[in-house]
Formats: structure tokens, sequence, C-alpha cells
């Protein structure tokens, strides 16, 4: 008996682990149009990121130093950003802007939190988990959301998205004014995607075969402040 017991307990431990690291790599929910997840919010880059708790996660820089002041301006030769952005390129200046306030900015680990942070915004998006997005977004793009949210529910509308593969996620534009840093992504994604009417039926997408899903997303943050995380300040559908 303890034998099978012990197998038993192993058998639900795995399907347990195999479970969470599904939703948490492939699997995500959105609304069901196929041109793009995300279009309760029109782009507007001159917004800068409200206050936040410190539990707000978005994109964290992988590892900054809180109580590290800014350093002095200095003439150090422009990092080299092969794989990021072109030299001279205004993203690669962007980019320069950034780590003279502060040099633990890591553009490769920001594109792979941002991965995350997309993965996690469009299951929020799509399941109506308002608090979530409340955590991870500007308050602009938050109420749009939420206004996307409320009227599909009013329709008893219902989203079924499947992520099959993040594609590509690169940096087109770097912005910072005034302190505060937009960095806006190009994600291209490959979706299975499908809106149901109140009778299950399907309305919108297809719930079998994926398609191909580009999207633009901003994120912002004052740079040399105490709090590390990133928001999400616009949406756009990359075209």
């Amino acid at each position: 008996m303890q034998d099978s017991f012990d197998a038993t307990t192993l058998i639900f431990l795995a399907l347990a682990v195999f479970v969470i690291w599904r939703l948490r790599s492939v699997l995500g929910q959105k609304t069901g149009t196929e041109r793009s997840p995300f279009r309760p919010v029109e782009r507007n880059r001159t917004d800068a990121p409200g206050a936040r708790t410190e539990g707000d996660n978005v994109v964290r820089l992988p590892g900054a130093d809180r109580t590290q002041p800014a350093p002095a301006q200095t003439a150090a030769a422009p990092r080299d950003w092969r794989g990021i952005a072109e030299p001279g390129s205004a993203v690669a200046r962007g980019l320069e802007q950034i780590v003279q306030v502060e040099p633990a900015f890591e553009p490769r680990a920001f594109l792979e939190g941002s991965k995350s942070a997309y993965e996690a915004i469009v299951t929020a998006f799509a399941t109506g988990d308002r608090k979530t997005l409340r955590a991870l977004l500007s308050k602009e793009v938050c109420e749009g959301f939420e206004r996307a949210i409320s009227e599909r529910e009013k329709r008893r509308e219902t989203a079924e998205t499947t992520f099959i593969s993040i594609d590509k996620a690169e940096i087109v534009a770097v912005e910072v004014k005034n302190k505060v840093a937009q960095v806006t992504v190009r994600f291209l994604s490959n979706l299975i995607t499908a809106t149901r009417d109140a009778e299950g039926k399907v309305i919108d997408g297809n719930a079998e075969t994926g398609v191909e899903v580009p999207d633009v997303w901003t994120f912002a943050r004052t740079l040399g402040s105490r709090d590390p995380n990133w928001q999400l300040v616009a949406t756009d559908a990359g075209g």
C-alpha cells in the first residue's frame, strides 16, 4: 500500500509541475480578433508612468541597484549593441541614454522580460483579471482594457487563445525625455484564437488554426527611481 501511495503521489506531483510549466511558457488568453490581441487603447508614447507599488511588476531591470546614484556623465565609447540595434541608429542612441543613467540596463534581458509581460497581460486581459491588469499597466491603458472586458462580458462572449510561440521580440524605438525612458518592442507571435458567443458558437477567429499576430507595445519607466519596474503605457497592432 505504501509503494502504491508513493507512486500515485509522484504522478500527481509530476502532473502539477507540467501544468504550471505549460501555463507559464506556452498558454495565454486574449480577445478573439486575429489581427491583434490588443486594440482597446491607441498608442500614446508621451504618457509617463504613474507611481506604482513595490509589487507592481512588468519588466524588471536585471541587476538594478535601487540605492545606486546616477553616475556622472562620461565620454565612454558607445556599447556594442550588435543584434539589438544598428550602430549609430536612433535605437542605439536611445539605449546609450538609458545606460548613462543606469549602467545595469541590459536590452537582451529586457526583451526576455518583455515577452513574459506580453504573455501575462494577454492572459489577464482574456480572463478578465482586472486585479492583475491594474498591477501591470499604466492607468490609461488599464482603463481601456477594463472597458473592453466589460463590453465583452455584457455581450456574454468568451475568448480562447493558445500561444503556439513568440517568434520575435525586437526593440524598434527608444526615447528618453525628462528622465522617462520609453522602450517600444515589436512582437511577432503565433496564436490560436477564437471568440465564442453565449451559446458557445465561434463568432470570430478559428479555434483550430494558428495565425501570425504582430503587436507593438511601449514600456516606460522613470530612470534613476527606486522602483525598478516598467509599465505598459501603449499598445498598437504591428501591421
